[in-house]
């Protein structure tokens, strides 16, 4: 509630429904602007605000190279934070909550931590429940920061680098492309949930 009145009291939230607005604000505000971005992604994605939000925002407001480090600042700030409240803060809670698709990379962290972090930040990125389970294992800080570090780079370079190309080709894809792909990862979903529901019967 307090970051509600604080960035309602600072006009954040006005600007959040003009987003041309908010992009020239913070590219007005210069460094400010930086701190902002980085800061934002830092407290809201580790608890629900998905991560893609800011890194396909950021080559739509800056340069693809200062996008790239903003979104890789941001993205390492949030794993970091998400890591660090689930170690220190709710480790107990937490554990509960961790999806079984994730527990059977346990052993791989015990015995190779730095490319089995790689491997799944690469594949992955950046969900908070990954930050979370990262942050009830045996790995140790360093090395998930290093193999998280490693495993964001190619991905966030493509989105920095091409980010502005993909925005455009989103918006010229006709309303009959939308639902075909809607309807694929529904059709998709549905056949996982049946195989798997297959396996456990």
């Amino acid at each position: 509630m307090a970051l509600l009145a604080g960035a309602h009291f600072l006009g954040v939230l006005r600007h959040l429904g003009d987003p041309q607005g908010l992009a020239r604000t913070l590219v007005e505000l210069g460094p400010w602007g930086y701190a902002a971005f980085i800061a934002a992604y830092t407290l809201l994605q580790p608890f629900g605000v998905p991560g893609t939000v800011f890194i396909m925002a950021a080559p739509l407001i800056w340069p693809w190279p200062q996008a790239f480090v903003l979104s890789m600042a941001g993205t390492m700030s949030a794993s970091v934070v998400g890591f660090s409240f689930a170690r220190l803060v709710a480790r107990d809670w937490i554990s509960g909550l961790v999806p079984q698709r994730f527990r059977k990379y346990e052993a791989a962290l015990e015995s190779r931590g730095f490319t089995t972090v790689l491997v799944l930040r690469f594949l992955f990125w950046m969900p908070p429940l990954l930050h979370a389970f990262f942050g009830v294992s045996r790995v140790g800080f360093w090395t998930h920061f290093w193999g998280s570090l490693f495993g964001y780079l190619v991905p966030l370079f493509v989105v920095s680098y091409f980010g502005q190309q993909i925005f455009e080709m989103l918006q010229s894809l006709p309303l009959e492309a939308w639902l075909a792909a809607i309807a694929t990862v529904a059709l998709g979903a549905l056949a996982t949930w049946s195989v798997r529901r297959a396996r456990r019967a």
